[in-house]
């Protein structure tokens, strides 16, 4: 299993996230990745997210999603803001949970990394693996279902 990555900025889970997901430290995916993205006091939105994938060679996506759906490992999601995260907040879905690179928030003097079982609050965003070009991770999903389903 892969080491969970803390983020080392108020505003830094994204840059965490993607660097879990390319199996790098976080120093090195924030001057590597994210030059010219967004900024660390501000935060960054899912497309910073996308293009600094496509900075490492991972071709990715977003998209609004709805509730609980069924997520590939490897996603990145976004939960909308809260009482316990005022910003919102990034984690990776694993194969076994999620990777919250700042689960003790908001003890910012010694932020912990971790995996939790489960979300901390509502998904809104899903920064996904697109694995053929041109269809979004949902389409792939009921091409899928479509073509082994039986026809009636």
């Amino acid at each position: 299993m892969a080491r969970t990555i803390t983020q080392e900025d108020a505003s830094g889970c994204g840059i965490a996230c993607v660097a879990f997901v390319c199996r790098t430290s976080y120093g090195f995916a924030k001057r590597r990745y994210f030059k010219g993205l967004g900024s660390p006091a501000r935060g960054y939105f899912c497309r910073d997210l996308v293009k600094a994938l496509g900075r490492a060679g991972k071709r990715y996506g977003y998209r609004h999603i709805k509730g609980r759906e069924r997520l590939k490992p490897g996603t990145i999601i976004f939960i909308k803001r809260s009482e316990r995260y005022p910003a919102g907040h990034y984690l990776v879905k694993t194969g076994n949970g999620y990777m919250n690179p700042w689960i003790n928030f908001p003890d910012i003097r010694n932020p912990k990394s971790a995996f939790a079982r489960r979300l901390p609050g509502i998904p809104s965003y899903a920064v996904y693996p697109v694995n053929r070009p041109g269809l979004s991770y949902k389409s792939q999903q009921n091409r899928k279902s479509a073509c082994c389903s039986r026809a009636n």
